[in-house]
């Protein structure tokens, strides 16, 4: 397996495993599949300010994982979301864990110092990968999604990237 920053050319692949959590699932809340022009735009935007990579195996595209800003005001740029994807036969086998490593060190070398993930419940496997990152439950927001037929509540979990400072440098 080989873990890369994402490309625009890898919109296609990362549109295809994204659609089936979109089609079949309320991991994400979004009710219909981005197109690939959209999903480029999401991962040219991430690359610039915070970081998408994927996962390949044989030069197929498996997963992938990004950042992304956690609140529109100035004062929370230090703070990101995380997330992460992977292609349904893959799950388990340890691509997650390797692209979240990978994508935690990258937002750590840009300067960011806290890191957030929103994760529907229930999701046993979402919540058990946060947890061997050390992401520690904070939060539960009831209710708060409507989809496939059910209310879904969201765990918030947080992970401090780096020990707080009282001036941080801004991050790159």
């Amino acid at each position: 397996m080989t873990i890369r920053d994402a490309t625009t050319d890898d919109a296609a692949a990362c549109a295809a495993i994204y659609g089936t959590y979109v089609a079949e699932t309320p991991a994400t809340f979004e009710l219909e599949p981005p197109s690939t022009e959209e999903v480029a735009k999401r991962i040219a935007g991430c690359v610039a300010t915070h970081g998408w990579l994927v996962a390949e195996r044989d030069g197929v595209v498996t997963g992938f994982a990004y950042g992304t800003r956690f609140a529109e005001r100035p004062a929370y740029r230090w703070s990101c979301e995380v997330s992460v994807y992977l292609d349904r036969g893959t799950i388990g086998a340890g691509t997650g864990s390797a692209l979240y490593g990978a994508l935690l060190d990258h937002l750590v070398s840009r300067g960011f110092q806290v890191a957030y993930a929103k994760i529907s419940q229930p999701n046993d496997a979402s919540n058990a990968l946060h947890a061997k990152f050390e992401f520690e439950r904070v939060g539960l927001l009831r209710r708060v999604g409507f989809k496939l037929g059910a209310w879904h509540d969201v765990a918030i979990f947080q992970r401090d990237l780096a020990p707080p400072t009282p001036e941080p440098e801004e991050p790159r």
